[in-house]
């Protein structure tokens, strides 16, 4: 006896945990019972029909009883999705005196060092706003890093639920994706809130350069921690592999550095340099918001931007959605021994 809705319910009261007593785990668990025992009286009458001899014979084809749709189920089964990510966000934050004001005071912190560091220790003066310039491309690389850390880790750290509940395996990448996503928000704020202060002369850009950037990051990374968390069910070596490889993106973006010295250090070569979805990511959070806070400086602004960024971001956008395809794909054809390797 089983159905969509009961195994959603069932897998909402599992990811709380039996010794959870919160008012949320008990709505899940009482949810779900009241779903059981609907399921449980139909099934009854089915039984009963099934001994009438008078009943006609139908045919029904056998389906497997775990999701079979990928992505899509993921998001048709929205209700748990929303406790995984509620669930992991409560967990960082769990024990906190301060708690959500911890995803203003980091980024707030890290801005401050690095306007320590670049504008007032080096006297980094070259590039007009550079600290604003720095935390726009930090703003960045935390998403992707975030998500591809945990998304890399995220089917391990939930070996007991994938273990229990026929969901989709693809939830607890996605999962990982929406929590760094929540915690963009904040930085977002802060940062906007630093340019209204200073000057900020928005164009009809400026949203649709936002999303071009925010939208690579978010397919790329999902893509990526779908590869890297079935790859890390088989050997968990990848989780470090991936630590190593966040180490190097703050250097293969225009972050510390601006753009203008790629090709100025390496002339035509240079082209290949926005090869990189990252790179180009970054540089659309900079159109969105440096860029037009620069205020008089817009013009020297303009020659640390590549020419047809918004053409550019929009090719990374269809390449990373290509790539996230590709990830489902090999994701499934691995996904079957996922039980078996978590043991």
């Amino acid at each position: 006896m089983t159905s969509p809705e009961l195994e959603e319910l069932e897998a909402a009261a599992a990811a709380f945990g039996e010794d959870d007593v919160s008012p949320e785990a008990r709505a899940a668990r009482k949810a779900a019972r009241k779903v059981r025992q609907r399921l449980e009286i139909r099934a009854e009458r089915e039984r009963r029909a099934y001994l009438d001899p008078n009943r006609p014979l139908v045919q029904a084809p056998l389906v497997p009883p775990a999701a079979t749709q990928g992505l899509l189920e993921v998001f048709r089964r929205r209700y748990l999705l929303k406790l995984l990510v509620r669930r992991e966000v409560n967990a960082r934050y769990s024990g906190s005196f301060l708690g959500l004001l911890w995803s203003y005071i980091n980024p707030a912190s890290q801005f401050l060092i690095y306007y320590f560091l670049h504008v007032l220790l080096l006297g980094r003066h070259a590039t007009p706003n550079f600290a604003v310039h720095v935390f726009c491309g930090l703003v960045v690389v935390h998403f992707f890093t975030e998500t591809f850390n945990a998304g890399t880790r995220s089917i391990v750290r939930n070996k007991s639920l994938v273990r229990k509940v026929a969901v989709p395996k693809e939830m607890f990448p996605v999962a990982s994706m929406l929590v760094s996503l929540f915690h963009v928000g904040p930085q977002l704020l802060i940062l906007f809130g630093l340019i209204l202060i200073e000057g900020f002369n928005p164009d009809p850009f400026v949203p649709l350069a936002l999303l071009l950037g925010l939208g690579i990051i978010m397919c790329l990374g999902t893509a990526l921690a779908l590869i890297f968390s079935v790859a890390n069910v088989y050997f968990r070596d990848f989780q470090s592999v991936v630590s190593i490889l966040t180490n190097l993106v703050r250097f293969s973006v225009p972050m510390i550095y601006p753009y203008s010295l790629v090709p100025e250090r390496f002339g035509p070569a240079a082209q290949y340099y926005l090869w990189n979805p990252l790179a180009s990511a970054v540089l659309l959070v900079q159109r969105a918001i440096w860029y037009p806070a620069t205020g008089d400086e817009q013009k020297d602004a303009l020659k640390e931007l590549p020419h047809r960024l918004i053409e550019l971001g929009t090719i990374m956008l269809l390449l990373s959605i290509v790539t996230l395809f590709f990830a489902q794909w090999l994701f499934r054809r691995l996904e079957d021994r996922i039980p078996e390797r978590l043991n």
